[in-house]
């Protein structure tokens, strides 16, 4: 017979055991995810990351940068210039404010960096640091220190910066962005809308993401909290180790932010260090993913390979006999599956080096030697025309191709649509200064359509400088806008 003291001392004692059970599974299940382990259970959140965070943040600086924008800037511009021409009804009221307005006007914007060695190199964003006039850079420890630009590679949006005489500095560990796995947790740190040494942790929501922001885009998505300001930061595993550099966020969206691959970064990094650019692999060619039905048309199966749809004349593809509609299944004996993963293969190949190529042809294998040439920007843009007129793209300041479904993909345009992409802007040129983006669609030219680089050029040639271009263009989100060249 069990007693009534029996009876409370035997349901004590299990309560006592299943709390120590939850705890041991608890603790276990964060210190089996920290190991990176599979046996993980699912469910079990680490017990804290302080230990994490207190090891990494001396690692992690704010960056702080002043840019000077000419003519006051836009919102001077935009408050002091009305919708009236250069005499205003407004310009008795707001007159004797405006002379006395600055002709140039301080930017000054905020981003997050890391440190990567004891001699003050930094690795941040491209776009933090960008056209910069001035860097600061402070450390955990409160202490400042002027930086300069040691290079910067646009196509993947990172920067090397680098700071001097700076003593006892702690520098982060890189990690294997690989090996990452979805569901991982991770933690990140940065100065979000300036806030200072910042930790938030998530876990990582995707892999390999294409968010339309350059021809490298192969982004770790994560729900550790990002916001302005992150930018430049380290996505950290629970070993501590850098695996992504925070780079971007979806606009009124809450838990998704964007890391670029460390594994991406590092030759990036190191190329900087070294050289202060980046030199990349080139091939000559337009490329597209198989869909379907090309694949099927194609005898291929699983869809395996890229299809070839421009080849540049006179450049390393060219000279070798690829020709378009060649599909490339192999580089260097490894399977090639989509186009993404074949620019960044070529990419990665040092220049003047030959890359074995297996295409498809007909139903037909064939193996062909490329010599790899120097990846420049302008071998993606329409050349200048020839003879006078109203200018080519070099006078612009447009750099386009033809759509394609890569670059539709890219740049958030339908692949069905008819146009021509632009690629990029010279800032301080005719189109940068008109507001013609990168990623516009360019449908018409002074109410011709184009759909070719040929077109777009005869137009053109026939454009009356003095009275300016007329563009139509389709921008991602925004649709149909006119805008004018002058």
């Amino acid at each position: 017979m069990i007693t009534a003291g029996a009876n409370k001392n035997w349901m004590r004692m299990v309560l006592v055991a299943a709390a120590a059970l939850i705890w041991v599974c608890v603790w276990n299940g964060g210190h089996a995810d920290a190991a990176g382990s599979d046996s993980a259970e699912i469910g079990m959140i680490p017990m804290n990351f302080n230990r994490l965070a207190t090891e990494a943040q001396p690692g992690v600086v704010n960056v702080r940068t002043v840019k000077t924008m000419k003519g006051g800037g836009p919102v001077f511009r935009h408050f002091f210039q009305g919708p009236f021409g250069d005499k205003s009804p407004f310009d008795d009221f707001f007159g004797p404010f405006q002379h006395g307005m600055p002709k140039d006007f301080k930017q000054r914007s905020l981003g997050s960096g890391f440190i990567i060695d004891k001699d003050g190199y930094i690795v941040t964003n491209n776009h933090v640091v960008a056209d910069a006039d001035e860097i600061l850079v402070r450390l955990s420890n409160e202490k400042e220190y002027s930086a300069k630009i040691v290079g910067r590679d646009p196509n993947t949006d990172l920067a090397l910066i680098q700071i001097k005489d700076a003593a006892g500095i702690t520098p982060l560990k890189m990690g294997d962005s690989d090996a990452l796995k979805v569901g991982s947790w991770v933690v990140a740190i940065g100065s979000p809308f300036g806030l200072e040494q910042t930790v938030t942790a998530g876990i990582v929501s995707a892999k390999g993401r294409t968010i339309g922001s350059g021809p490298y885009d192969d982004f770790i998505q994560t729900d550790a909290s990002i916001n302005p300001g992150n930018s430049g930061g380290p996505l950290l595993n629970l070993q501590g180790e850098v695996v992504g550099i925070n780079t971007a966020i979806v606009a009124h969206g809450q838990g998704i932010g964007f890391a670029i691959p460390i594994n991406l970064a590092r030759s990036v990094i190191t190329q900087l260090k070294d050289s202060g650019s980046v030199t990349r692999g080139w091939l000559g060619v337009g490329i597209q993913d198989l869909t379907e039905e090309m694949s099927e048309y194609y005898g291929i199966k699983d869809k395996k390979g890229v299809l070839v749809t421009q080849v540049f004349e006179g450049d390393p593809a060219d000279k070798a006999g690829i020709q378009v509609q060649d599909v490339i299944i192999e580089l260097n004996n490894k399977p090639v599956t989509t186009s993404r993963e074949l620019s960044s293969a070529v990419a990665n190949i040092g220049v003047g080096e030959k890359a074995n190529i297996t295409i498809l042809r007909n139903g037909q294998k064939k193996q062909l030697e490329v010599n790899v040439a120097k990846r420049k920007d302008e071998e993606l843009l329409a050349q200048k025309p020839e003879g006078g007129g109203g200018g080519g793209t070099e006078e612009l300041g447009l750099s386009v191709v033809e759509l394609t479904s890569e670059n539709a993909r890219r740049f958030g345009q339908s692949p069905d649509d008819k146009g021509i992409v632009v690629m990029a802007v010279k800032p301080d040129s005719a189109a940068g200064k008109s507001g013609i983006q990168q990623g516009d669609l360019i449908k018409e030219i002074n109410r011709v359509p184009v759909q070719t680089i040929k077109a777009f050029r005869a137009e053109l040639k026939k454009a009356d400088s003095k009275k300016g271009t007329w563009v139509l263009i389709k921008r991602p989100r925004m649709g149909m806008m006119v805008i004018k060249i002058e």
